[in-house]
Order: structure tokens, then sequence, then C-alpha cells
């Protein structure tokens, strides 16, 4: 017996079922009766992450990142509290690195401070293999479990997404009616938003019968000085293009350090696009053409699914926003 063959029997949502368990008001008696009636009947006790009878509601949402320091998702945390705070819930931030270990531990954390629910910020989160992603599946158990750029197709689990594959595939291809074949696609991650975009990438040159140029960077992500000298070795090497796409603004920025240093002129002898539409697209010259990933809509957008499944209003189980290609001066007319 699992919180979903309550909700099933009873005839009300997950949500309503958590709630009960945590001794929330906000149930009518009926209701109430109804699912402890059904716990009764089959003697189900919650697990472990279970949080005990009588408690009622924190009004407190706990959000994981994997490192708070990147644009991106410091960015995203600052807009998810925002919009908590208006919905009168506060917030606990765990910044749970990148190693499987210390996310178990951080999620265990939250669901220990009977969080009514958790928003997994960032796509590094959602692992190829299923047994990887069990500790996201027990915590839903419990707690609804919000996604944040990452899809995973899971009772409980709620995704919110921008459509990256279509985003860099229609900027490719955008960069190629210019003009411009060598495009060289420049990453710097292989998580779920990582892959998405780089199949992106490759489908445009495949269906365009060009070669695919890959290049990837291990390094940290604030490290432009490093991305830089990355692309000037493959210089070196012999290795031209004349086109970079990049997954972020960080290594768009890197790609403009690159073609100052050479001393070519952009966007004339090099084009580059950016992902994210950060400030960053704003700080160098020519200002970065980059894809907007519309982050503070998913974010909105995010909260308020949130919000109407912890009122037993289904929230919508997956949403995948369009991204937009903002045109500045790092790119020819496309």
């Amino acid at each position: 017996m699992t919180i979903y063959d309550i909700s099933e029997k009873a005839g009300v949502s997950i949500a309503t079922v958590s709630r009960v368990l945590n001794g929330s008001a906000n149930v009518s008696e009926e209701t109430r009766q109804r699912v402890l009636d059904v716990i009764e009947k089959y003697e189900y006790t919650p697990n472990a992450f279970a949080r005990g009878l009588g408690l009622n509601t924190m009004r407190t949402i706990g959000i994981m990142c994997a490192d708070s320091s990147d644009l991106y998702l410091a960015k995203a945390i600052y807009y998810l509290e925002r919009q908590l705070r208006e919905n009168d819930y506060r917030c606990i931030l765990c910044c749970s690195g990148y190693e499987l270990d210390t996310r178990r531990e951080s999620l265990d954390l939250l669901l220990q401070q009977k969080v009514d629910g958790i928003i997994l910020v960032g796509s590094n989160y959602i692992y190829g293999q299923a047994a990887q992603n069990k500790y996201i599946l027990d915590a839903a158990l419990t707690t609804p479990i919000m996604l944040l750029n990452g899809a995973l197709d899971a009772p409980n689990v709620y995704s919110v997404l921008c459509d990256d594959y279509t985003s860099v595939q229609e900027a490719t291809g955008r960069m190629i009616a210019s003009g411009i074949h060598d495009i060289l696609y420049f990453y710097n991650s292989d998580s779920y938003s990582g892959k998405r975009k780089r199949s992106g990438y490759l489908n445009a040159m495949e269906t365009h019968g060009l070669e695919p140029m890959q290049e990837f960077f291990a390094g940290n992500h604030e490290d432009i000085s490093g991305m830089t000298e990355q692309l000037l070795r493959l210089h070196q090497n012999g290795q031209a293009f004349h086109g970079l796409i990049a997954a972020d603004d960080t290594l768009a920025l890197a790609a403009v350090k690159y073609a100052q240093t050479l001393g070519m002129q952009i966007p004339d002898d090099l084009s580059v696009i950016g992902y994210n539409n950060s400030i960053l697209a704003q700080c160098c010259h020519p200002e970065l053409t980059s894809i907007d990933n519309k982050l503070e809509a998913l974010c909105q957008h995010l909260t308020d699914t949130l919000m109407d499944v912890l009122t037993d209003n289904y929230g919508i189980k997956n949403t995948m926003f369009s991204g937009d290609l903002i045109l500045r001066g790092t790119t020819k007319a496309l």
C-alpha cells in the first residue's frame, strides 16, 4: 500500500493524502475522514520520508541547486524565492553540488524540515539511469517535486522547461542560412538540458549536409580564460570555424575574447550565439546574440503549478516553453 493507492481508493489527489498525513487544516472533514478510513482499513504506515500525523503545514518550500554561484541557477533562485514569498511561502535553500550522494543527503535534509514541496533547479538532477533517479521518486512519495528545466515522468513530479533542442536547432539553422557552414558547438555539460541543446545543433548540421564540429570544456564554469585558451589551442591545431554556438553565455563570452585575441572582426570573421540571454550578453563588445530561455516565465509557471498542487487543483504535469533568439552585434543578419 502506497500513498498513490490511498489516493485512488479514497478518490482524492496525492496532494490531499499528503495534507491529511501532515494534519493540514486545508482539507474538509469529510475528505479527511475518507482518507483516514482507507489508511485504517489497509493499515498503511508512512515510510521513513513521510511526515507524522497531526503536524500542520510549515508553509515552506525547499529549493535545491547544484551551485548558487552559477548565473543561471542564481537568477532562478531569485525569481522562485520572490514568487513564493508573494504566495506567503518561505524557502530553505540547499546547494547540493554535483555528486549523487550529496544530493541524496540534501533532499533528505529538506524532507526532515517538513517542507510542503521541493524544487530542483537545473537539469543536472536528472540522470540517464533510472536507478540514479530513485532518490527523487522516493521523495515524491510524500512531497510534490518540481523540476525546473528537467523532465522525469513519475507520480507527484512536475516539470517546467525550455525547449532547448528546438531553440538551438533553429539558431543553428539561421546561422547556416546566413552563409556560415563551419560552425563549432562549444559546450560544458552533458546534463539533460545539455544533451538536448547538443542534439539540436547536430540535427541542424546534419539536415543541411554539414559536418558537425564540437568542443567540450571540462573546467570550472567561471573560468572564461580557460575557455578562451581552449579555443586558441583549436586554432593553433588548424581547426578553423567562422561560426560558434555556445551552450551558455559564459562560453560565448570566451569565444568573443578568442576572436579579439586573434584580431578577428565580429561578426564578419566570426559569428557567435550564446544561450540564456544573461546579463553577460550586454557586457561585451559587440553585445552578444543569445537565446532567451524565458527563465522568469518558467519560474512563474513552476510556482503557479506548485500552488495548484498544494491547493488540490491538479497542476499540469509537464510544460515546455519556446526560446527566443535575441539578435545583437555578434551575428550577421540572420
